[in-house]
């Protein structure tokens, strides 16, 4: 080679730049310049356009050994569908989860995107949701590219894919192909919640894991998410903080008890609504009532529990509804889905205010009556005169809630009396606007039952 050979500025270019290693500040612009994709080492492609053969050889084969033979730009890698869980032909577009990929960031496979694998055994709920706490109790980081020491992408997918025992993380786009749709009102813990914004894949989308209702009006939910700083579990209105119109439940085919594809076996899938109540007479009562006992409800017989319906088995019931923090008609004494399913797996509080899974003291049984209507709020607040302030005021009193007043209660709404309710609100771990001082629906009836 010669400084007078026409190819020599190219040659010497090469000598400058000799791999794609090299950090320092101008080889990094020009591999920029040059680059239309993602780096390789997050899923991209090595060099869209060559400038010289040598360097598009060069980059290929850098691609070809980091990416696990993605250089096939297209044919491996599938594409993000306009709807959740279709197909399309067009070009992958960056998510915020990142691609496809097998445990520890190896590369899953063409058949990992075009049929989806099981996992390896099939789950619970319950296992669901431990495996999703796990996370929350060690403080995963959020992260896109990186892998926790279990193997799974540290975003909100790769959570997902671990909560589920998948064996590979995938993406929001991907995942509803290991689930089916379902609607808000069948959502059990470990369902999930996924938002696909077919406009900006990159900034928008998001899944979060079920894990209860945290209100009895299902306005709010218990959510497990990873997202920044790191893994949560709190209480989030229903869909989400925003986008909530958007976001689609789904429900894990692979479950060992319900869900289509579990597997669930006579003795631990409910039975059915029409195994209980009046009139019943079936093993399905005697197995409530045998679970209800171990759960703190054997103060509610005085024999049995047996196959044949009676009210000792409806209040059983009630009470163990009630324990979980459910009124209304969540609350009725006829099991349901949830009632059984927390039964069953250990899930929720006991009758005495303990954990799932233990006995303890039962608490007395339900008040026979209601607690009066809920006058509505209007007759609450500053300016406001009226008998129900009066009965507000002496229901606080006599729950130990009258530190407050220094003298009445009265009809005539005072401070005196908000922050009485608050002190009511707070004891029953409220926070923020639930606990404002002025009593709604549910401050009425707990105040009052």
């Amino acid at each position: 080679m010669t400084l007078t050979d026409p190819l020599s500025p190219l040659m010497e270019f090469d000598e400058v730049e000799p791999a794609e290693d090299c950090i320092c500040g101008g080889c990094s612009a020009r591999r920029r310049a040059r680059l239309h994709a993602a780096p390789v080492h997050e899923g991209g492609h090595a060099a869209a356009r060559s400038v010289r053969r040598r360097a598009a050889v060069l980059m290929a084969a850098v691609g070809t050994a980091i990416g696990g033979g993605a250089a096939a730009a297209g044919s491996a890698t599938a594409a993000p569908s306009p709807t959740p869980g279709g197909n399309s032909a067009a070009q992958s577009a960056p998510t915020p989860q990142g691609e496809v990929s097998g445990l520890y960031g190896q590369a899953p496979g063409a058949r990992t995107f075009a049929a989806p694998r099981a996992a390896a055994a099939p789950l619970t709920r319950a296992q669901i949701i431990q495996r999703a706490q796990t996370w929350v109790d060690q403080g995963v980081p959020y992260s896109m590219s990186r892998y926790w020491s279990d193997g799974y992408r540290q975003d909100c997918s790769g959570f997902v894919s671990m909560a589920w025992g998948l064996n590979s993380s995938q993406t929001t786009w991907t995942l509803p192909n290991f689930a089916e749709r379902i609607a808000k009102n069948d959502l059990q813990p470990g369902d999930i919640l996924i938002y696909n914004n077919p406009a900006s894949p990159q900034s928008g989308s998001h899944v979060t894991i079920f894990g209860g209702w945290a209100d009895s009006s299902r306005t709010k939910y218990i959510a497990y998410e990873q997202t920044g700083p790191s893994t949560k579990k709190r209480s989030t209105p229903y869909a989400y903080w925003n986008n909530s119109g958007s976001y689609v439940p789904y429900r894990y085919t692979g479950l060992s008890t319900g869900g289509n594809g579990g597997g669930g076996s006579s003795s631990t899938a409910f039975p059915g609504a029409g195994s209980f109540g009046p009139g019943a007479n079936n093993a399905n009562v005697t197995k409530l009532g045998q679970m209800l006992v171990q759960r703190g409800g054997a103060a509610y017989y005085t024999s049995g529990p047996g196959p044949r319906w009676t009210e000792s088995d409806r209040r059983a019931t009630q009470a163990f509804q009630q324990a979980q923090g459910w009124r209304g008609s969540e609350a009725d004494g006829i099991p349901g889905k949830d009632t059984w399913d927390y039964l069953v797996n250990g899930k929720g509080r006991n009758i005495d205010g303990g954990g799932g899974g233990g006995g303890g003291t039962p608490l007395p049984p339900p008040p026979v009556t209601g607690a009066p209507a809920f006058p509505g709020p209007q007759y609450f607040g500053p300016g406001q005169n009226n008998d129900h302030v009066r009965q507000l005021g002496e229901q606080l009193v006599r729950k130990g809630f009258g530190g407050s007043y220094s003298v009445g209660p009265g009809a005539r709404w005072t401070e005196s009396d908000r922050r009485a309710v608050q002190a009511f609100q707070q004891a029953q771990g409220w926070r923020g606007g639930e606990a404002d001082g002025y009593p709604g629906p549910d401050t009425w009836r707990r105040l009052f039952s």
